[in-house]
């Protein structure tokens, strides 16, 4: 297993690959998982984890592209190949861009490679950086290129299936979208300490939002649109949950200079543990993206925690949701604030729309679900892997 990034931490990509080693452990595989220098040590049975050497003056290794990311990956890249040459792999499981070292071991050393798609890494970082829309083609012929050389492409949302079979018309393409989160609860100690404040509950409805302060995320336009919900009921508040430091400054300043610093309350970091106490909570959960084609793994929690949920209506969300499950608005200040307000306003639209919601999500992302999804595809590629070996 390759995972390019830092591993184990309470996220989206490692809470998914912390999944897939759980699935892999069960079936009875033996996994070397290959990851970055950072990163809490997990305990999962027949997994033994590598990880690259400290490099000077990189720590704090963000989601997304950057330099950090890159002087990592190019050392990745050394440590795979030597891990390849010892060691006889049946198959390698490459997360997101790791899926390019893969190709070069599998060139190498014969071992097929999985690519686990969690992301089109050609529209990511022509979104995050848009100078590169003139290399746009480039980049996604060299995602064309580590589809097609794997044996099989890993999604988690149709929108990034489309994507692979667009590069490989009949490859074989699984979807596992990401499960709710919700199975597990706190300590009494953790709920104590770690929950919205009662002043904050008694002071009117909450709306909420749980997960990293990343600009893709859209936690300006969150603010942004609440200064308009604010505007129609001013005794309500927002609570984010999540986020580095210096982020939660930059959004701390940007609330201030928005007029509705003390609406807003910056929770930090939470244990996943915390998360039903902590949705349960709010009167409605908000996620306001703006880019990306994979669905938040935060909406399937989301769905599952009896609280309405507003979102943007862009296919990141609606691939998954619909007016029926969740209140869904443009990607505008004036459409989210007033969306929020309405929500916000009316118990019984709130109350429809999280039974719809709960409903939906335990019959369809479960953690049993996605563990039968990705059993169909491995028996599908275990065959393939053994048929090459015959």
């Amino acid at each position: 297993m390759l995972a390019p990034h830092p591993f184990f931490q309470a996220r989206g990509t490692p809470l998914a690959v912390r999944a897939v080693l759980e699935f892999l452990s069960a079936r009875g595989h033996q996994v070397d998982v290959l990851t970055l220098h950072e990163g809490e040590d997990v305990e999962i049975p027949n997994c033994r984890i590598h990880r690259i050497p400290r490099l000077p003056g990189v720590h704090n290794v963000r989601a997304g592209f950057s330099i950090k990311k890159v002087l990592c990956d190019l050392v990745m890249v050394v440590k795979c190949l030597l891990m390849v040459r010892r060691a006889r792999y049946d198959l390698i499981h490459a997360v997101e861009e790791s899926a390019f070292i893969a190709a070069a071991a599998s060139a190498l050393s014969g071992v097929p490679y999985i690519y686990d798609m969690d992301s089109s890494l050609a529209e990511q970082l022509a979104e995050a950086y848009p100078r590169l829309n003139v290399v746009l083609p480039f980049l996604r012929f060299c995602e064309s290129v580590a589809v097609r050389r794997s044996i099989g492409v890993l999604t988690v949302c149709a929108a990034l299936e489309d994507v692979a079979l667009g590069h490989a018309p009949g490859k074989p393409v699984g979807r596992v979208e990401d499960s709710t989160l919700l199975a597990n609860g706190s300590s009494a100690d953790e709920r104590q300490h770690g929950l919205v404040p009662e002043r904050v509950r008694r002071a009117g409805p909450v709306a909420m939002y749980v997960g990293n302060l990343e600009r893709y995320q859209g936690i300006d336009l969150l603010l942004q649109g609440f200064r308009r919900t604010l505007q129609r009921m001013p005794g309500v508040s927002l609570v984010i949950v999540g986020g580095r430091k210096e982020d939660i400054r930059r959004y701390r300043r940007v609330a201030a200079g928005l007029g509705i610093r003390r609406r807003v309350h910056f929770l930090g970091p939470r244990p996943v543990s915390l998360l039903p106490e902590l949705l349960k909570q709010a009167d409605v959960l908000v996620s306001p993206r703006l880019k990306g084609l994979n669905t938040p793994m935060k909406i399937y929690s989301y769905l599952d925690s009896g609280t309405a949920v507003l979102a943007t209506r862009l296919r990141t969300h609606t691939q998954v949701l619909d007016d029926r499950t969740a209140y869904l608005v443009d990607p505008e200040p004036e459409s989210l604030g007033d969306g929020l307000a309405t929500l916000l306003a009316d118990p019984s639209l709130r109350r429809m729309l999280a039974a719809r919601a709960k409903a939906y999500v335990q019959e369809e992302f479960t953690p049993d679900a996605a563990r039968r999804k990705l059993a169909q595809f491995y028996d599908a590629m275990e065959a393939k892997v053994v048929g090459a070996h015959a």
